[in-house]
Order: structure tokens, then C-alpha cells, then sequence
């Protein structure tokens, strides 16, 4: 029976999909940590409060980064090129989704415009990251070599949400709800296609390596359709709503990191 589960232990089962899968994961991760360190750093003045929580937010990305690498050295191989239509953080920025690498490269300080726009993408994508990890835990949490990785990579993207959904709330009590719903609406609907077209290039990727039937792939580029197409008739408002955490969740990134070596 084709599953979820089925699916991800075929790949985990299969050193050199195993190889693609977690090299595509520490790439994205990496290229996340990247940009919340440039915007902390770039904080304006009147938001400076929130930086020390972009640096928190990156340094968690770059631990994640260094667990998916971790993961692949405790196998004795080695990290892959990942292929251009795998990388969803690049394909975000080509759709101007975020805020762009130049504009991060520069030593200028963000607008207020743009701290926004930082939070709404994250809160998207960090929608996507929770709910993914929350699969993986659902069916690895016990798994001997995965399972401490899933447990503590879930938390962190559980924080990073609960952390954007505050901070947007706030904006908003400060009189930026209109921009905030305009630029979440914009990347959620982005966020989809991109989801759909990795989805459908992770897979292709993967059935090469595996030698999926083309039944087998057929089946699966199906049903990536399906939720594509559930996502832009209704699942994308999921992504634009704004919820109060609960009080386990709030001030999520207020305190320091939690080193990598706690999972191990």
C-alpha cells in the first residue's frame, strides 16, 4: 500500500535517496539560517526588539542544517549537489517571495515594510515546515536513528511559527493589519505552485534513484495535484490566518538556542 510512511521509508531505506533527500533539507535549512542572521543584523531601529529572535530563528535553521548533515555522516555519505528544481527557497526568491539575497547583501538597514514581509513569508513557509515535520513525527518519532532529529526539528518549527504568528499579531495591533493580510495572501498563493513544483521534482528525482514503475509515479504526481489543487480553491487560507499561541508557545524565541548535541 502506498503511503506517507511507505513512501519516506523506501527513501530512507536507500542510501543514495537518502543522500538527495537529506541534502536537499540541509540546503534549505542552511540558506534559512543565512537570511534571518542578514535580517537581524539589518534590524531597524525602531524593531530592534526582534532581532535577537531573527538571530535565534537563524541559528536554528543552521543547527537543522548541521543535524540533516549529522544524519548523513552517521551513514558514511556524503552531502549531494541539490538539483535547481528541489530548491525552494530559490524558487520562492525568483517569484519575489520574501525578501531578496541582494537586498540582504547590502549593509543597509530594513524598512518596517520589510520586516513585515520577512514574517509573512516565514509564517508561510514556517506553516509548510511544521506541518511536514509534524508527518514525520507522527510516524518516526520512535524510529532509532531519526527519531530525536524529528522530535527536536518539530519543536524548533513549532516556535518559529508560533513566534511569526505573534509578532504579525502585533504589527497588526500597530496598524499594519491591511499589509500584513495583502503580503500573506501573496506569499501563500505563491508558496503553493512552488510546494507543488518541488513536490512533483522531488519525486522525479527520487523515482530515477529508486526506479519507480511509471504507475507508481503517475500515482504520486496525482495526488501532489490533488493537493495542489485542494491548496488553491481553500487550504492556503490556513497560511494567512493569525492565531494567538497558546501560552506554552509564547515568546517561543525569546532564550537562546538549543544546541544540535541535545538531540544526540
Amino acid at each position: 500500500m502506498l503511503s506517507a510512511k511507505s513512501l519516506f521509508q523506501e527513501i530512507l531505506d536507500d542510501d543514495d535517496s537518502f543522500r538527495l533527500f537529506c541534502s536537499i533539507a540541509a540546503g534549505g535549512e542552511s540558506q534559512g539560517g543565512w537570511e534571518n542572521g542578514r535580517i537581524a543584523a539589518l534590524m531597524p531601529p525602531g524593531l530592534r526588539e526582534l532581532a535577537p529572535k531573527a538571530a535565534r530563528h537563524g541559528a536554528d535553521e543552521d543547527k537543522h542544517g548541521r543535524i540533516f548533515n549529522a544524519l548523513l555522516k552517521q551513514r558514511g555519505l556524503q552531502p549531494v549537489a541539490v538539483p535547481y528544481g528541489t530548491d525552494y527557497t530559490l524558487l520562492l526568491e525568483r517569484l519575489g517571495i520574501g525578501l531578496a539575497h541582494d537586498r540582504l547583501s547590502r549593509e543597509e538597514p530594513l524598512t518596517e515594510r520589510d520586516v513585515i514581509v520577512y514574517l509573512a513569508h516565514s509564517r508561510v513557509t514556517e506553516q509548510r515546515a511544521s506541518e511536514q515535520m509534524r508527518l514525520l513525527l507522527k510516524h518516526f518519532a520512535g524510529h532509532p536513528v531519526l527519531g530525536r532529529a524529528v522530535k527536536m526539528i518539530s519543536r524548533d518549527e513549532d516556535n518559529h511559527l508560533a513566534y511569526c504568528h505573534e509578532e504579525l499579531l502585533r504589527l497588526a495591533r500597530a496598524g499594519h493589519g491591511r499589509t500584513i493580510q495583502s503580503v500573506l495572501r501573496e506569499c501563500a498563493r505563491a508558496e503553493i505552485r512552488v510546494y507543488r513544483d518541488v513536490s512533483l521534482a522531488v519525486m522525479s528525482h527520487m523515482g530515477g534513484v529508486l526506479r519507480w514503475s511509471r504507475a507508481k509515479a503517475a500515482v504520486l504526481a496525482a495526488g501532489i495535484h490533488a493537493v495542489y489543487a485542494y491548496e488553491r480553491l481553500v487550504g492556503w487560507r490556513r497560511m494567512v490566518s493569525l492565531e494567538q499561541p497558546a501560552p506554552a508557545l509564547r515568546d517561543a524565541l525569546g532564550g537562546p538556542a538549543v544546541p544540535e548535541t541535545e538531540y544526540a
